[in-house]
């Protein structure tokens, strides 16, 4: 039971509302009000906005029955130890995702083991915990951690100075802290099959959104211990696995993931530009692994020389059969590129 005299926010009165309607289909008000403890009225509230949003329904007027509604929420919490992602899925999620259409599964399926074991092989955390809200407009699930937190985790291992660029290396892909047992792909794939995706690990949020141009990165003052992963997605959406790997590999008769998308302006911290040649190495470390390197100048407004140049110069000659695609520059910064792909020494002498 809960501490007497400590508050109790909206979500903690209606996820247990939502864990007891079963057991205490006609008293479920007074149960939930003494087990936590506050007022009825305090818990009629949230019975109501469960009721609109379709998880709860209520029968027999002034002595209501409640049941559950046709929309799902529901939490699974878990050890790590020992635990299979296959199984999290299998016996408690994919039950929960009946009637929609074998292309959303499909995501489901993917982001959520993906992230399930993540959290087991990479976090150090003692448990997971897995939650699922699904409404008849939107379906999210969250696979939640207590362990060391992803930024810090791959900071750590590639020796970065800032967590913030440990954001900035996921967003290429191919990144993992345990190359023997992941190609690093995971969480690169799962971010671009949800409408919306979402990471809150540290001081440090990060989204990705299929309605803004542009990838997130939010500080907060609290520095949350563990990871938080949010998937979004339309219970009518059409997107398919088969559309996300198409758009990242090199040919319709090749899945090698040989393509990624770099948000250059990723590279800078705060107001500061990007000028100098180790924010340009910064911008490049691991891509040399991918054929093709779409470079995303979306919100940079200018560039150094001395940056233009290590990369369409020096990394460019360095690793002649890596392309290099400038995409969304301003024209200072194509002035840049341009500039530095002209200082190119050419590929073939006389």
């Amino acid at each position: 039971m809960k501490a007497p005299g400590k508050r109790y926010d909206d979500a903690t009165i209606e996820t247990l509302l939502l864990d007891l309607v079963d057991t205490h289909p006609n008293d479920l008000v007074r149960v939930v009000a003494a087990r936590i403890p506050t007022t009825r009225p305090t818990v009629l509230l949230r019975v109501r906005k469960l009721i609109l949003g379709g998880y709860l329904t209520s029968s027999g007027g002034s002595r209501p029955r409640y049941a559950r509604g046709g929309s799902v929420r529901r939490s699974f919490r878990y050890d790590t130890a020992g635990l299979d992602e296959d199984s999290v899925w299998r016996r408690d999620v994919r039950p929960l995702l009946e009637g929609l259409s074998a292309n959303v599964i499909a995501l489901c399926q993917h982001g959520l083991t993906e992230m399930v074991n993540n959290a087991v092989d990479h976090s150090g955390a003692e448990s997971v915990t897995v939650f699922v809200d699904r409404s008849p407009n939107r379906l999210a699930m969250v696979v939640d951690d207590d362990g060391i937190g992803i930024f810090r985790k791959i900071a750590t291992h590639l020796e970065l100075p800032d967590d913030r660029l440990a954001l900035f290396e996921l967003a290429k892909g191919k990144l993992t802290t345990d190359p023997a047992r992941h190609t690093g792909e995971g969480v690169f794939f799962s971010s671009r099959m949800f409408d919306s995706f979402q990471i809150v690990s540290g001081a440090l949020t990060f989204d990705h959104d299929q309605q803004e141009p542009d990838d997130v990165l939010t500080e907060a003052e609290v520095d949350l211990k563990g990871t938080s992963v949010v998937m979004i997605v339309s219970p009518t959406s059409r997107r398919t696995i088969k559309q996300v790997f198409d758009e990242f590999s090199s040919g319709p008769d090749d899945y090698a993931f040989a393509k990624t998308i770099v948000p250059v302006r990723l590279a800078a911290f705060g107001d500061e530009n990007l000028v100098s040649r180790s924010q340009a190495r910064r911008v490049m470390q691991r891509v040399e692994r991918f054929r093709t390197v779409v470079l995303d100048f979306a919100g940079v407004d200018t560039i150094g020389q001395a940056f233009a140049d290590e990369i369409f110069r020096v990394f460019a000659d360095a690793h002649p059969n890596v392309e290099l695609v400038p995409m969304h520059p301003v024209v200072a910064v194509q002035h840049m590129i341009r500039r530095a792909q002209d200082l190119r020494a050419p590929l073939f002498d006389g």
